[in-house]
Parts: structure tokens; sequence; C-alpha cells
């Protein structure tokens, strides 16, 4: 992009020197950036188990289409706290996974994001009293961990 700028005749340094900084600022991983990727897999991780409880309790309406069930079931879950919290909780992660996808190398935040999530979910489960799937659960945990140990360390 910079030798095209500078073969049409354009001024290159201040656009040489804003590619520089954004690729510089983009392989650094500040630690209110790592926060953000913890604070995003924790409202992941955790409104995801209490949103699968809330939405346990909705039922079959018996006699009703299939779009008179949906608008029940809109309608309960909207009007339900245990549900519309958790939902609400998990929107604002997506939302601050969004903002921080500008900030920070996609490479290393989208993978840490969400297997982070995964092991907060698993334990939120089992705080919850759901099965989790017993060793295979943990030695998946235990090599997701790794995995994310090796991102971080080649970062």
């Amino acid at each position: 992009m910079a030798a095209t700028l500078r073969r049409e005749g354009g001024s290159t340094s201040g656009l040489e020197a804003e590619i520089r900084h954004r690729l510089n600022s983009n392989r650094e991983t500040s630690g209110g950036q790592g926060a953000a990727v913890a604070l995003v897999a924790a409202l992941w991780g955790t409104s995801g188990p209490f949103l699968r409880v809330a939405a346990a309790t909705t039922e079959q309406q018996p006699g009703r289409g299939r779009l008179g069930q949906l608008l029940a079931e809109l309608r309960v879950l909207s009007l339900n706290r245990k549900y519309l919290v958790p939902f609400l909780l998990n929107q604002a992660g997506s939302l601050l996974f969004y903002l921080t996808l500008a900030s920070t190398d996609l490479s290393l935040a989208v993978p840490l994001c969400n297997s982070l999530a995964l092991i907060v979910t698993l334990v939120t489960g089992k705080i919850l009293g759901e099965d989790i799937g017993g060793k295979r659960a943990v030695a998946g945990m235990l090599l997701t961990m790794l995995g994310i140990s090796l991102c971080v360390a080649g970062a």
C-alpha cells in the first residue's frame, strides 16, 4: 500500500506511521485487554448454565401452532427474571467481545474467549449440579488450559 502511494506521488510518512503503530499495538496485549477477554469468558460461561436452567421451565402449550408456541415462549421468557438477567449478561459479554476485538489480536482473543468460556461453563454447570461428563470433561478442561497456555506463550 505504501509503495503504491509512493508511485502515485502521495505522502506516506503519516500513513506508514499509523500502520506501524496499529501493528505494534495489536501485537502487545495489555492487562486491560486480558481483563476484557477474561470478563467476556466469565459473562458467557456463567450465563449459559443459568439460561439452560431458566429455559427448561417453558412448557409446550397444547393446541397452539408453531407461531403461537413461539410467541408464548417469548412472552414467558421475557417476563422471567431468572432467564432475562443471564440473557442480558450474555449479551453484555457479546458487546464487550465486539469492542475487545477492535483493540486485540484476533488470532489470540477469539480462541481465548471461547476456550475460557467453555471452562467457566463447565465449572458453573458443576456448581449448579449438572453432570459435566466425568473424567473426560476434566481431561478436556486440562487440554484446553494447556492450549490457552500455548497461545499466550506464543503471543
